[in-house]
């Protein structure tokens, strides 16, 4: 039988619409008995440039493992939504003129033909965008209710500004001393603003990255912004040239075995103590100098810049409280004051310290040493920076003691002296949320005409964006300049009351969208609790590698508070996460407009088909690598395809033992791959079951089933049809996993190693599952073993189809 030419254009966009009609991919009950699977893939922001190829790969990674464990009988769901607020839509509006929720709407109109073409199989009865009012509703309740909990609150604090956008940027957002989407040089401002308390949770953040499946990497990051320190606070006396009691500082430090080496202090410059202590100063008017040129760095170059700048406080200095060494003390934009107590103890032992002693020619020692004596003469004579613990030296008592334990007794000596006490810190600030632009969910709180603010009513909620605004970023939101939100809130709460203008960081609403799914159109409740402890924590989670740290973090402490409120029974929201590499183009580059190197997967779909660009894509490489694409690998796969299509042809009621034992061993192949989400191998291995069927003048029809039901997570379509033509009950995607023989996977003729005495002597060849007394005849008749065995063996050690060892 012949059949016509391999066309996906033929069919996909027939099986596209019946599929969305039928609602194929509605997610399943819960209470599952055979479990549930939740597949998430981090909701894109719908810009006006659509998804590229780099996005199709993070999303066909989900959508295979969803409709793997469909087949498998479990209640699966895959959703979709839109992280739709933000600074580019806002900006693209001012230029333009458009308001920016009809540009997000006409993306996501986009975005969804571009997911569909894909053959992704989203449940789009569940889809949400954060910039509808019935999300953002709930957005605005979140804010309340960690109000109400003494968890969000307002105060001034210096923040990142970019002139040109006029807003605030977080740490992140700033990129060697620059705003990152316009390469702007930003600058410090002190500005009223609202933060959420999320240092509150700081330790629970930390503790629970044990729990949960992630690259570590990724947990190394958390750890990192997180910042634990256990260590001990450390009494330092302040003295004036007189040597008269000025004051203390309270220094921590995780490494007071050091102590004896102490050599300086620095104080970070807006430390309210050095206003304490200008008095005594004879260098004042360096010192404001030096105040003034910090507060036009921001925190992130302050720590990252290489040469430590810093001035010495003349007419103050300390008392090392180890040894009574009088010690001198600097500012130095390198210590913030947000960190510990802003203050640090300075020593030959930290390379920072190291260079900062030389560059200020600081009197100094060190107090520990390696055991290589050639090191330790290096560091004694401060050739070189020994940063390790060590053995203690010029350190009173504690000289000749190890590090680790020096530590320890240290800190002892000086809780009793009443100069010292544990203390736990963390590098961890509460999360900024205000922002002063228009393109957010409003701050959902009111004040009186005191300027008292105070939370809204629940019942108003949602407090809407007005739509008479100009969105031109002037320094304060353009909410500002809304005379229906004004007017609104003297309607509802009275003369004089006026709302807040600022709206919430983006990452607010991104924080806590796998929650709402479940609830859609529920204007009663943030999310049904039942139904959200049965789905989460997510069984997978597909996410770029560049939100390691903020959204990750965030979105930890909203479940976390949650959790804490009675809402749901689980505190960790994504147990298992991994990245998606990176699909750069030809040029090896990173996608990009500015290379004019993006691809479109409307276009890959228009030439090859959605099926070939699913499985180029999966067969390009390791999923949470980077990969170039490569016109001429996505072609071969179009004619694997087409190979695939041919073998119709061949199908009939014959039964080949060839052909069962290598679908059971693709079955079990590529099962077990997308349980560990090894794609491209599992690819690879659909290539060499086909490559091997197309030398097969008859293929059986059982083998014919269960190719296509194997391949239809990777290939939805060409399955779907190929599926439908075998004659069989629609749909492809409503089958069982075939099970596979276990006898049948394995290879019929199999080499064993033969050992004596533990010594691999010789190898064998067998069948597959040969007993024992039938692998040692064969053995003992192998004259290279003869020469090792006299006689009868004292023991024989026996694995079957791997190892046969004779003790002797």
């Amino acid at each position: 039988m012949s059949v016509e030419k391999f066309n996906p254009k033929d069919f996909e966009k027939k099986w596209q619409d019946k599929w969305i009609a039928d609602k194929l991919y509605k997610t399943g009950p819960i209470n599952n008995p055979k479990g549930k699977y939740y597949s998430l893939y981090s909701y894109p922001y719908p810009s006006g440039s659509g998804l590229h190829v780099g996005h199709v790969e993070g999303m066909v990674a989900n959508d295979i493992v969803a409709r793997y464990y469909r087949l498998k009988g479990r209640s699966v769901t895959l959703p979709m939504g839109w992280d739709a607020f933000g600074l580019p839509a806002e900006n693209y509006a001012i230029k333009t003129g458009v308001p920016p929720k009809q540009n997000t709407d006409n993306a996501i109109k986009t975005f969804i033909e571009q997911i569909n073409n894909v053959g992704i199989a989203v449940d789009w009865d569940m889809e949400v965008g954060s910039h509808e009012p019935r999300y953002y509703k709930w957005t605005q309740w979140i804010f309340l209710q960690l109000f109400k909990a003494g968890l969000a609150y307002r105060k001034n604090a210096p923040v990142n500004w970019c002139p040109k956008d006029e807003t605030v940027l977080a740490n992140e957002q700033v990129v060697d001393g620059k705003c990152e989407r316009c390469d702007t040089e930003v600058v410090q401002k002190e500005m009223e603003q609202w933060f959420f308390k999320i240092t509150d949770y700081a330790d629970r953040l930390d503790k629970d990255l044990k729990k949960i499946d992630w690259p570590e990497s990724t947990k190394a990051q958390q750890r990192n912004w997180i910042g634990k320190s256990v260590g001990a606070e450390i009494v330092f006396e302040l003295v004036n040239e007189n040597s008269s009691n000025i004051g203390n500082l309270n220094v921590f430090t995780t490494r007071a075995d050091t102590i004896y080496s102490g050599a300086f202090l620095v104080i970070a410059p807006e430390s309210s103590k050095v206003l304490e202590l200008k008095s005594h100063l004879s260098n004042v008017a360096d010192i404001d100098a030096y105040i003034l040129k910090t507060q036009g760095k921001t925190e992130l170059e302050r720590q990252q810049e290489k040469d430590k700048t810093g001035v010495k406080l003349e007419g103050v200095n300390a008392i090392n409280p180890a040894n009574g060494e009088i010690i001198p003390v600097f500012l130095g934009d390198f210590v913030l004051s947000n960190y510990g107590s802003g203050v640090i103890f300075g020593d030959v032992h930290d390379e920072r310290d190291f260079e900062f002693v030389k560059k200020f020619k600081i009197k100094a020692k060190p107090s520990i040493i390696p055991e290589d004596p050639e090191l330790a003469e290096k560091v004694k004579n401060l050739e070189v920076c020994f940063t390790d613990y060590g053995t203690l030296i010029d350190s009173e008592e504690f000289t000749g003691m190890k590090s680790e334990e020096a530590k320890t007794k240290i800190i002892e000596k000086l809780k009793k002296q009443g100069k010292a006490k544990s203390v736990i810190n963390f590098r961890i600030r509460d999360w900024l949320v205000s922002r002063q632009r228009y393109w957010g969910a409003p701050i959902p709180i009111v004040y009186d005409p005191q300027g008292v603010p105070h939370a809204m009513n629940e019942k108003d909620l949602p407090l809407l964006l007005p739509e008479d605004v100009d969105f031109k970023p002037t320094g304060e939101s353009p909410i500002t300049r809304s005379e229906s939100f004004k007017k609104l809130a003297e309607e509802k709460y009275g003369k004089g009351w006026h709302f807040e203008v600022d709206t919430m960081d983006t990452f607010v609403d991104s924080s806590w969208y796998f929650l709402r799914y479940f609830s859609t159109n529920d204007d009663e409740k943030i999310f049904d609790s039942e139904v959200v402890n049965y789905w989460l924590p997510t069984d997978l989670y597909m996410i770029g590698a560049e939100h390691t740290v903020l959204h990750l973090l965030y979105s930890r402490f909203f479940t976390k508070f949650f959790f804490d409120q009675g809402l749901i029974n689980f505190d960790e929201p994504f147990y298992f996460m991994r990245h998606m590499g990176t699909i750069q183009g030809t040029d090896n580059r990173k996608m990009s407009k500015r290379w004019g190197n993006v691809l479109n997967p409307n276009d890959e779909i228009d030439t090859y088909g959605a099926d070939t660009l699913r499985m180029y894509e999966m067969f390009m490489g390791p999923i949470d690598e980077a990969k170039p694409w490569n016109d001429r690998a996505e072609n071969g796969v179009s004619r694997f395809l087409a190979k695939i299509w041919e073998l119709q042809a061949k199908v009939s009621e014959v039964d080949i033992k060839a052909q069962n034992i290598e679908i059971n061993k693709t079955i079990k192949k590529v099962g077990g791959d997308i349980e560990v989400l090894s794609f491209n191998t599992a690819v690879a291995k659909l290539m060499e079951l086909v490559n091997f069927l197309s030398k097969e003048s008859e293929i059986s029809k059982e083998v014919w089933k269960s190719l296509l039901i194997i391949l239809a997570p990777f290939a939805p379509f060409i399955t779907e049809e190929l599926w439908e033509r075998a004659g069989w009950n629609y749909s492809v995607h409503q089958q069982s996993w075939p099970e596979f023989n276990e006898e049948l996977t394995r290879d019929a003729i199999i080499t064993m190693a033969i050992q004596v005495n533990g010594k691999i002597r010789s190898t064998i060849d067998v069948q597959t599952g040969t007993d024992e007394m039938d692998v040692r005849s064969m053995a003992m008749e192998i004259p290279l073993i003869q020469k090792y065995i006299i006689g009868e063996p004292k023991r024989v050690i026996f694995v079957k189809d791997k190892i046969i060892n004779f003790i002797v």
